[in-house]
């Protein structure tokens, strides 16, 4: 598993974003193409669409609990209430590590901090001043230990 959480660190160093990191390292496990993989999780880098609020790399870890208990049945409250709690307990483990879910508080942004649609150019400065790394590697190694402890 070491080997995935390294490869979500090097694609999101490669310029793709915190979500994107975090599925791609594991879209093989669930059949997913890597051009599949990129697509699904593209909205929700820098806190979903860039707005700073649920942090990409855990909403990352999210999408990976879908489609790993996700229901496909409409009606099937055990399954939708068996993913929501595989959702809230990778949220759990998360701010437990890191203090927060949301973006703009990881990113220690003040409330009324402009929101932007462009992303940042990724330069050594960028990687200095944000956790971004951090939540990925994190992100993907909450996984990595869930996944492990369901062998």
């Amino acid at each position: 598993m070491e080997e995935r959480i390294n490869k979500a660190v090097e694609l999101f160093k490669s310029g793709y974003n915190c979500s994107q990191s975090v599925v791609a390292a594991f879209a093989d496990l669930y059949d997913l193409t890597d051009d599949q993989a990129l697509r699904v999780s593209a909205s929700f880098g820098g806190g979903i669409g860039r707005m700073r609020e649920t942090c990409g790399a855990a909403c990352g870890m999210f999408i990976l609990a879908g489609l790993e208990n996700g229901t496909t049945i409409a009606k099937d409250q055990k399954g939708k209430g068996e993913n929501y709690k595989l959702v809230q307990d990778l949220a759990a483990v998360f701010k437990e590590r890191n203090g927060s879910l949301i973006c703009g508080e990881l990113l220690g942004l003040k409330k009324d901090h402009a929101i932007s649609s462009v992303p940042e150019e990724r330069t050594t400065t960028y990687f200095a001043k944000r956790p971004c790394i951090k939540m990925v590697e994190g992100s993907a190694r909450i996984w990595a230990e869930y996944l492990e402890s369901q062998k």
